[in-house]
């Protein structure tokens, strides 16, 4: 059963040059292989590192080339370009906020300073009394105009705040209406008892804002009309005025949009009083939305949810 490994020596004596010689110029092969593929394949991605590293804050209009293979970096690509997308419409929108803020606070104080002038120069002609009331009318708008862009600052930073508690619409509604009254507003309600779960403050705020606008654009009369349909309190607030175009509804919701540019800023509002009862309403689970009011003119409508097991 004896045999002779002189064969197998003499296979690996023939064997052992051609492994050191082959399987170093092998690796070297596989290297230079993996190294021009991984090259080939990440070169897409440095092109899309170059391009990101030169946008910068004004340059958030630039997107980043997308590969033609819908692969894994392919949809890094369009994930990044829809990044951008939200940022050039944040940056767009926070740089529309502060010059129309600008320009808001601009009038009243221009109307102060000017009157402080000619009251300087002219003092045995001013009326003081009347001075007096026009300081404080302005103030008065600068201060509100502060508050309502603070409030709508939180609200873009997290949210808005909320003290939840059960509130009565019904009885907030019956406090605006005699608000309204007070002021020489003719107002008709058709008030239903719905309590909701949610911040009273807030809620009295659009409340006071709806019915605000709705008197500055009446002809003659405002109408409030609360009760509850299946799972939602609803709230219409309508007027019996021009009324608010149909291609125009989204519009009113934006900040510091006036539909009526010959409108004066005194008796046409800041703006903001919409935009605030939209992010208000937001906050609360609920809609806000603008249709035809019944006497012709605009009707808001405010859907809160009501709390669970609740008519």
């Amino acid at each position: 059963m004896a045999q002779s490994l002189e064969p197998v020596e003499v296979s690996i004596q023939t064997l052992r040059p051609l492994l050191f010689a082959g399987v170093p110029l092998l690796v070297l092969l596989v290297g230079g292989a993996t190294f021009f593929l991984a090259g080939r394949a990440l070169r897409p991605v440095e092109a899309i590192r170059r391009r990101v590293a030169g946008i910068d804050a004004e340059q958030l209009g630039q997107r980043v080339p997308v590969p033609s293979a819908r692969d894994e970096v392919g949809r890094l690509a369009e994930t990044m370009n829809g990044m951008l997308d939200r940022l050039e419409f944040s940056a767009a929108a926070q740089r529309r906020f502060v010059s129309d803020a600008s320009h808001e606070l601009r009038s009243p104080l221009a109307t102060v300073r000017t009157t402080m002038e000619v009251a300087q120069v002219h003092p045995e002609i001013t009326d003081w009394p009347a001075l007096t009331q026009v300081v404080l009318d302005e103030s008065g708008r600068m201060q509100s105009l502060v508050s309502d862009m603070l409030l709508l600052a939180r609200s873009d930073e997290g949210g808005l705040q909320l003290r939840r508690t059960e509130v009565d619409l019904d009885d907030l509604c019956e406090q605006e209406v005699a608000r309204l009254r007070r002021l020489g507003v003719t107002v008709s309600a058709e008030i239903h008892p719905v309590r909701v779960v949610g911040d009273a403050d807030r809620l009295a705020r659009v409340l006071r804002n709806l019915s605000d606008n709705a008197a500055r654009h009446a002809a003659t009369s405002v109408r409030l009309h609360l009760r509850a349909e299946g799972h939602d309190a609803v709230l219409d607030v309508s007027d019996d005025g021009p009324g608010i175009p149909q291609d125009q509804r989204a519009r009113v919701f934006e900040r510091f949009v006036r539909l009526d540019e010959s409108r004066t800023r005194t008796s046409g509002g800041t703006g903001l009083g919409l935009p605030i009862v939209q992010q208000i309403v937001q906050a609360h689970g609920g809609s806000v939305s603008v249709l035809d009011g019944p006497e012709g003119g605009a009707l808001l409508r405010v859907m809160l949810p009501l709390p669970a097991g609740r008519p």
